[in-house]
């Protein structure tokens, strides 16, 4: 007897759930409800149109109803909405968006995918320049049609999560003026506070006018007021300020909600009633490394729910093994990538027992042209060496580090896994020895006691205790800027000059990256000093982490010159 499979929200996991199960049930009656204009479009791409990368908006759509009709035999209505479900009879209500329109539709299964919608503050003088979203299509092209039909050139973004920051580079890069006012102390909020320094950096560098710790307040007379009290031109307004589930078409229905208004499921992704399925943004998913529910609104998570949605409904077994969570972006010039659990994530869950390497390799052989250092953070667990996650930043190829720990990350990796990875490679592509080798060196060297080290967010209060900071790069090195403080005594000078070393106080090396001063390290301490320590990403790590603040407040820098190469 064939099936009846009503799908409720035709993006990224309703769509593939029914093309999957077309696959699995050539029998099976599949209905596809969709509220806005479009399916299967590509919403990730969404702020590339703003730019011109992705000249016209319709190439946005990647297949069309009749198409999926056509090529699949799924019944994909558009602008037509679920309004209500009613589970006893199995029949779900639905409006036609464009007629008005009421009529049911009976089912033996409904995969509930609604996504998220945008939060939207209630912002005086709103309605006084055109504002929009960047969640659908119509939203993409309004953004751009709107700023050439009326020449705008000062825009405010509001908000600096991916969508925000995609946004912005995007503006940006199509000459216009672009203020990105963000309420947390950072943009990226899924990024370690020392690795979004870099991006941090790139935004200023690029001109983009970056608010952080500020909300805005009202728009009057084209300009935005904030809450730091500064004010700044805005034709235009962009809402990227956060995500909630879209769940009262669930709740509606008397389905099981977490508290948070998630759609609750279990591991297989049946809601509270067994004949509804929920996947994609609407729901929580399992995290493989913390074990705990976490929300995971991205596009991958949310099409492998929809194969194993589609599997389940066809019989097929399938484990859910949980998620990770990995990401990647670019802004402007530069990568950035991240995997698995963060510091900030280990702190919000209590945990105290880790330690992370921080390394500064090149992302391919140093004389390739092209060549670009990567800062890269692999955090670990203590004592037992299991890696945790991993975040890397640069203008190379960081995202294939950063995949390449993720793929690990199922399989318990320690850092000896790390260490001992074979991996490909070629000057063009790689070091010999890759930045994840490297990082697993760093690592099991730390666990393993062989030295210690402090991070560069340690190293101004350093400085206001006056500790006793060595510089073992070269005189003409240490010429062109140095920590404030530090005293010179370059690797290729200190076994003759040991004694210059005090046994008495701790003593913190560094030099360009921390290789030299991992050297100068060593020779110490099998020299008979015990109170060394090694500046995690020395001066490079140093000068990228202190810049953006240094620029953007009152204080006073702690180097003499930054090094950025």
């Amino acid at each position: 007897m064939s099936k009846k499979i009503v799908v409720i929200g035709g993006v990224a996991g309703g769509m593939s759930a029914a093309v999957r199960s077309r696959r699995l049930d050539e029998k099976a009656d599949i209905v596809v409800l969709e509220r806005g204009p479009y399916v299967s479009f590509s919403n990730c791409c969404l702020p590339y149109h703003l730019s011109g990368e992705i000249e016209e908006s319709c190439t946005l759509v990647l297949m069309t109803p009749h198409e999926l009709q056509t090529q699949y035999n799924i019944d994909v209505r558009v602008k037509n909405e679920a309004i209500d479900i009613d589970r006893e009879a199995k029949t779900v209500l639905i409006k036609n968006l464009e007629t008005g329109e009421e009529y049911t539709e009976d089912y033996d299964y409904v995969i509930l995918s609604p996504g998220a919608k945008a939060v939207d503050f209630p912002i005086p003088g709103l309605d006084t320049v055109p504002n929009f979203f960047l969640r659908t299509v119509p939203d993409a092209a309004g953004i751009h049609d709107t700023i050439k039909e009326k020449n705008i050139k000062d825009i405010v973004v509001m908000g600096g999560g991916f969508i925000g920051i995609e946004a912005t580079e995007n503006l940006r890069l199509a000459g216009l003026n672009v203020t990105l006012v963000e309420a947390a102390e950072q943009v990226l909020l899924q990024y370690d506070e020392d690795m979004i320094q870099l991006i941090h950096k790139e935004l200023y560098d690029q001109g983009v006018n970056l608010k952080l710790n500020t909300r805005l307040e009202k728009i009057e007379d084209n300009k935005a007021y904030l809450s730091n009290g500064e004010t700044v031109p805005c034709e235009l307004l962009v809402k990227a300020a956060g995500v909630v589930p879209v769940s009262d078409l669930a709740e509606k229905a008397g389905l099981k909600l977490t508290e948070d208004k998630y759609i609750d499921v279990d591991q297989n992704y049946i809601t509270s009633d067994p004949s509804i399925y929920a996947i994609g943004d609407a729901i929580k998913v399992t995290s493989r490394l913390a074990g705990d529910k976490i929300g995971l609104a991205m596009a991958g998570p949310a099409l492998k729910q929809a194969r194993f949605v589609a599997d389940h409904i066809c019989g097929i077994p399938t484990v859910n093994t949980g998620y990770i969570g990995s990401a990647c972006i670019k802004v402007f010039d530069w990568n950035a990538a991240v995997t698995g659990l963060t510091e900030r994530r280990l702190k919000e869950l209590g945990k105290t027992n880790y330690d992370y390497a921080f390394v500064i390799p090149k992302d391919m052989v140093g004389i390739m042209s092209g060549s670009n250092s990567q800062f890269l953070k692999v955090i670990f667990e203590i004592p037992t060496g299991r890696i945790l996650g991993a975040q890397a930043v640069g203008k190379g190829d960081v995202v294939k580090r950063v995949d390449v720990i993720a793929g690990m990350l199922k399989f318990q990796p320690t850092l000896f896994d790390l260490k001992d990875l074979e991996l490909c490679y070629a000057p063009p592509f790689s070091i010999a020895r890759d930045s994840v080798n490297f990082a697993g060196y760093v690592g099991l060297n730390l666990l393993n006691g062989v030295y210690r080290h402090v991070h560069v967010s340690d190293v101004r209060s350093l400085v206001e205790q006056k500790a006793y900071i060595i510089d073992v790069r070269e005189p003409d090195e240490f010429d062109l800027g140095h920590i404030k403080g530090a005293v010179n005594l370059p690797l290729s000078q200190l076994r003759e000059r040991m004694d210059e070393v005090p046994k008495d106080q701790p003593v913190y090396l560094h030099c360009r990256s921390s290789q030299r001063s991992y050297n100068a390290l060593l020779a110490l301490q099998q020299s008979g000093w015990d109170n060394i320590y090694n500046i995690a990403g020395s001066m490079l790590g140093l000068s990228y982490y202190e810049y953006f603040k240094d620029q953007t407040t009152d204080r006073e820098s702690i180097l003499t010159e930054y090094n950025f190469n």
